[in-house]
C-alpha cells in the first residue's frame, strides 16, 4: 500500500439527484380583533384552510405565502414572523412535507373589506374561534394553528403534535471519526 495513489471519486450530481425531496407549503394565521382566526373555503375540496398553499420551485416559504396571500385574498397584506414549521409523513399519494404558518397579524374592519376571493378556487371566508377550530379544519392542520396562537417562539411540529424532549443519544467517537464525506452534510 505504501506509495500507491488512491483517488476517491464522489458523484455530486448523483448523489444531489438520490437526496430526499419533500413538498412545501406555506400558510398565514390573521386573527380579527375578537382574536377569532381567518378560514377560507376552497371551491375544490371540502373542508377549510388558512389563507396559503403550496410554495412553487425556488421560492422561499415566505414569498409563497406573500403569493398565496395576494391570490387568495386579493390583497398583499404584511406577513410577519414565522410562527410554525410542522413536519407532515409521506401519505400517499402526497410526499412527506414540511408546512409553514407565520404570523398575519390582526385584521381591523377596513383591512377585512379588502378580502376579495377569487371565485374559481375560494367560495368564502369566515373568522373561526379558536375552540371552533376542529370543527372547520382537519386535525393535524387544527393542531398547527393553536401552537401557531400559543407560541412566543418558533414551534417544530411533527404532523401538528410537538416532538418529546428526551435526550439524544450522545455521538460517540466512533461515529465522528473521518465516516463523513466531503461537502455532506
Amino acid at each position: 500500500m505504501a506509495g500507491e495513489n488512491f483517488r476517491v471519486t464522489f458523484d455530486l450530481t448523483a448523489h444531489i439527484a438520490g437526496l430526499t425531496r419533500v413538498r412545501v407549503a406555506a400558510g398565514v394565521v390573521f386573527r380579527d380583533g375578537e382574536g377569532r382566526v381567518l378560514l377560507v373555503r376552497p371551491t375544490y375540496k371540502a373542508g377549510w384552510e388558512v389563507p396559503g398553499g403550496a410554495v412553487e420551485a425556488d421560492e422561499s416559504p415566505l414569498v409563497g405565502a406573500r403569493r398565496e396571500v395576494q391570490e387568495e385574498l386579493g390583497h398583499p397584506f404584511p406577513i410577519g414572523r414565522l410562527l410554525v414549521v410542522d413536519w407532515v409523513a409521506a401519505a400517499p399519494p402526497w410526499d412527506a412535507g414540511l408546512m409553514f404558518l407565520f404570523d398575519g397579524g390582526t385584521l381591523d374592519a377596513a383591512s377585512i373589506s379588502r378580502i376579495v376571493l377569487p371565485p374559481d378556487e375560494l367560495s368564502s371566508f369566515a373568522f373561526v374561534a379558536p375552540d371552533s377550530l376542529d370543527a372547520h379544519l382537519k386535525p393535524r392542520l387544527a393542531r398547527r394553528v393553536r401552537a401557531a396562537l400559543s407560541t412566543d417562539e418558533p414551534a417544530y411540529l411533527e404532523s401538528g403534535h410537538r416532538p418529546s424532549s428526551s435526550p439524544q443519544p450522545p455521538i460517540s467517537e466512533a461515529n465522528t471519526s473521518g465516516s463523513l464525506t466531503p461537502d455532506r452534510t
